[in-house]
């Protein structure tokens, strides 16, 4: 009889075990999950604690100074738990101010270091440290094949909505934005691969898909919007040709589709069709950052932004329900008073629905800490501060014209079946970044709310940024 395997400190019936700890966006998000996927099909466990875990990776985000901190401070957690850590994601690609990794430098004891969108590599360091379980059924498939287990993998996000991540990196260089340099240029995703991972979502219960990349309108450019197949039928690798697709695989399931991270590009106009008819929600997330021409410029921003106005007024005329949301940063250095005042009057015309503001930070690496004119801290927190009254405004005023309504709300939390009442999502609101609906006790004994399910419910007021709901 052979002796078990004790190598690791543990009986060969174990499973080694992974902690893992995902920062940062929906992007980082979606790599987490791969992982995790990937190390659930070749045989690891994952464990909730760090403590007793063979290893612990942490997936950094490294975009702005607070994320840096909070993705350093959670390895040097580790670290205190562990021991053995591996780092991946946007910080592992950080340089440090004198050379040299970022992550190295300042926890030199870290097992290994990659950056975003390496699950391969991450692999390899997991399988150096902490050899893979051998599994006789699985490790006779090749690897080639074995790609195609479990096409929507492991989720991080709650059953009923998910993310779809269309493509890799960013083809363009704004001044404030490291992203490039830490997740290169845009890199396409398959159409087939993309669909099919829709599709098997769908299938497994997903009822809202969250579509996201660094730049959702440049879906193809890379491979000049080539065709591929999908069931043996030809598809555009092109953003209206993804959504029509993305809208058919969901209407059998009753599921939505949400766009995230849209630029303003004039053949976004040809998607408004679709949402004008609900096949794809009437909700876009465009990042417009600025008003002004000149500020723009500095920004080095793609589409032309003095024509925003015009295209938002063309968006509402096709889709009357359109919902808005954006991205603005206020005092990027340069930018006068007038220019901000431009900001502002922007955001009464357009009337943005939903509206979030940074105060722009230095963040290294980026080409605009070496513009002129970079404004005092409190100054900038001054700014975001006055232009988040205004949107604020705006949106309030918009949320109250929703009183009296009927609106579709996806059950996000529903305790005792929702007899207690609960809270979830209309069309206008995507998870975690806008309001929610919160849901009433039901009038009706009979009538049940369920986590995952669709509800309608009559709008009777607005708390703050949410709406207050009787389900009907």
């Amino acid at each position: 009889m052979n002796a078990p395997n004790t190598a690791l400190g543990h009986p060969a019936t174990r499973a080694p075990t992974v902690g893992f700890v995902s920062l940062g966006c929906p992007k980082a998000l979606t790599d987490s999950e791969l992982i995790l996927t990937q190390l659930r099909a070749e045989g690891y466990e994952t464990s909730k604690t760090y403590v007793g875990a063979d290893v612990v990776i942490v997936n950094t985000c490294g975009f702005i100074d607070d994320a840096v901190k909070e993705s350093l401070d959670s390895i040097g957690e580790a670290l205190a738990s562990n021991g053995r850590v591996i780092v991946t994601g946007c910080l592992g690609a950080r340089d440090a101010e004198g050379g040299g990794n970022l992550v190295r430098q300042m926890h030199p004891k870290v097992l290994a270091v990659t950056g975003p969108h390496a699950t391969q590599e991450v692999m390899d360091a997991v399988h150096l440290h902490v050899p893979k379980p051998h599994d006789p059924f699985v490790d006779l498939v090749p690897a080639a094949m074995a790609e195609f287990r479990g096409t929507a993998g492991i989720k991080l996000t709650p059953r009923h909505y998910a993310y779809l991540k269309i493509s890799e990196g960013c083809n363009h260089r704004c001044t404030f934005c490291i992203i490039p340099s830490m997740r290169g240029d845009l890199v396409s995703r398959p159409i087939g691969d993309v669909l099919g991972e829709a599709r098997a979502l769908f299938e497994n219960g997903v009822k809202e898909l969250l579509v996201i990349s660094q730049d959702t309108s440049a879906y193809g450019v890379d491979v000049k919007y080539r065709t591929g197949f999908f069931d043996g039928r030809p598809v555009k690798t092109r953003m209206l040709d993804l959504c029509e697709a993305l809208a058919t695989l969901a209407e059998p399931f009753g599921a939505w589709v949400r766009l995230h991270y849209v630029y303003p590009y004039p053949h976004v106009d040809d998607v408004l069709p679709l949402m004008a008819t609900g096949r794809v929600l009437p909700y876009l997330d465009v990042p417009f950052q600025h008003s002004h021409p000149d500020v723009l410029k500095r920004m080095k921003r793609p589409a032309s932004g003095e024509r925003n106005l015009e295209r938002l007024a063309r968006w509402r005329e096709s889709c009357p329900e359109l919902v808005v949301r954006s991205t603005f940063i206020a005092g990027f250095p340069g930018e006068t008073e007038a220019e901000f005042q431009h900001l502002l009057d922007f955001m009464q015309e357009a009337q943005i629905d939903r509206a979030g503001c940074f105060a722009y930070s230095a963040v290294a690496g980026a080409t605009a800490n070496d513009l002129p004119g970079m404004l005092p801290q409190t100054l900038r927190e001054e700014r975001r501060q006055r232009f988040m009254a205004v949107a604020e405004a705006v949106s309030t005023a918009k949320l109250q014209r929703r009183v009296g309504a009927t609106m579709q709300v996806l059950v996000d939390h529903a305790p005792a079946l929702g007899r207690r009442g609960g809270a979830g999502r209309s069309y206008a609101d995507a998870p975690e970044i806008d309001g929610i609906v919160r849901l009433l006790p039901p009038e009706k004994a009979s009538k049940t709310l369920k986590v995952g399910e669709f509800t309608r419910a009559r709008i009777v007021a607005t708390e703050g940024h949410d709406l207050l709901a009787q389900p009907i």
